[in-house]
C-alpha cells in the first residue's frame, strides 16, 4: 500500500486500466437491453400522492437483452464487462442442455427457450411456458445438469411490455454440481396461466401460491391453488403495479392518519 499519487499498489492495474475496465463495464451494461417502462417516483400507483419525498425521480426500467447465445466460447465478455472462467461453465450448461432436450425427441432448445442472458454474472434462461415443464424436468434428471433443487418462486409486474406483463422467476440450485440459474417464463394480462411445477420441484408449492396470490398468475396443474397471504375474500393481487395504493384508519389518541390520496405530496 502507498499514500503516493505517482505509485499504484502492486496488485492491482494502473489507474487507467481500472478507468478502461469501468468504461467496458457501463457500455457491456447497456448493451442489448429492452426499455419495458419508465418509473416515476419510488413508491406506489402512479397518479397517486407522493409521499416519500422522491417523486422527482424519473428512471427507465431496462430488461437485460441476450448477450451471450449459446455457442458463443469461453472468451467472451459477460454484459457486466467481466471475463472469467464461469463463463465457460455457462456455456457448457446452456450446450448440455441443448443436447439433452435433443434426445428426448420433445422441443428443441430453440423452440423450447426463447433466450439466454449472463447479467451480473447470473445465467438466466427465458422459457416458451408451454415447454416449463419440459425444461425444467430436463434440468432436473439429466446427470451433467442436476438441479435437484428450486429455491423458490418470484413474481414480476410489467404493466407495460405489452403482451409479456408478468413474469415468473425459478431460481434452481445444482448442489452435485454447484451451480445455479435462473428459469424465466412470461405470460400476458390477458392469459396470466403458467404450467405448474409443483409436480416436478414439490418445494415451489407454497411459493406458487404466493406468487398467484400477489400478482394473479395461475400455475395451472397446481394442487391446490389458493389464496396463502391474504384473506380469502381479498380483492385483487396487491403486488401489481396496478392495484390501488390503499390504507386503513388508525386512531393515535384522538389523532388519525389521513387517506394516502389526501397526504402531504412532495412533488
Amino acid at each position: 500500500m502507498t499514500d503516493r499519487p505517482d505509485r499504484r499498489d502492486s496488485d492491482g492495474p494502473p489507474p487507467a486500466d481500472r478507468a478502461d475496465t469501468a468504461d467496458t463495464a457501463d457500455t457491456a451494461d447497456t448493451a442489448d437491453t429492452a426499455t419495458v417502462g419508465v418509473r416515476h417516483g419510488m413508491f406506489g400507483v402512479r397518479g397517486t400522492g407522493d409521499t416519500s419525498g422522491f417523486g422527482g425521480l424519473v428512471r427507465p426500467v431496462d430488461m437485460p437483452g441476450g448477450t451471450r447465445p449459446p455457442g458463443e466460447g469461453d472468451d467472451r465478455a459477460r454484459d457486466d464487462g467481466a471475463r472469467d472462467d464461469d463463463t465457460g461453465d455457462d456455456d457448457e450448461v446452456v450446450a448440455t442442455l441443448t443436447a439433452a432436450l435433443a434426445s428426448r425427441g420433445g422441443p428443441t432448445f430453440d423452440e423450447a427457450v426463447e433466450n439466454v442472458v449472463v447479467h451480473r454474472g447470473q445465467l438466466t434462461l427465458h422459457v416458451r411456458r408451454r415447454h416449463l415443464p419440459t425444461v425444467a424436468l430436463t434440468l432436473r434428471d439429466d446427470p451433467a445438469l442436476r438441479f435437484e433443487m428450486s429455491l423458490g418462486v418470484s413474481g414480476v409486474h410489467y404493466p407495460d411490455a405489452a403482451g409479456h406483463e408478468l413474469h415468473v422467476v425459478y431460481p434452481l440450485q445444482s448442489i452435485t454440481h454447484n451451480r445455479r440459474l435462473l428459469l424465466e417464463v412470461s405470460a400476458p394480462d390477458s392469459d396470466p396461466h403458467i404450467p405448474s411445477l409443483t409436480r416436478i420441484y414439490p418445494t415451489t408449492d407454497w411459493h406458487e401460491r404466493e406468487t398467484y396470490d400477489f400478482f394473479g398468475i395461475h400455475f395451472d396443474g397446481h394442487p391446490s391453488l389458493t389464496r396463502i397471504q391474504m384473506p380469502d375474500d381479498w380483492e385483487g393481487h396487491p403486488q401489481r403495479k396496478d392495484y390501488p395504493l390503499g390504507g386503513i384508519p388508525v386512531q393515535y389518541k384522538g389523532a388519525t392518519i389521513p387517506p394516502p390520496d389526501q397526504r402531504r405530496a412532495y412533488s
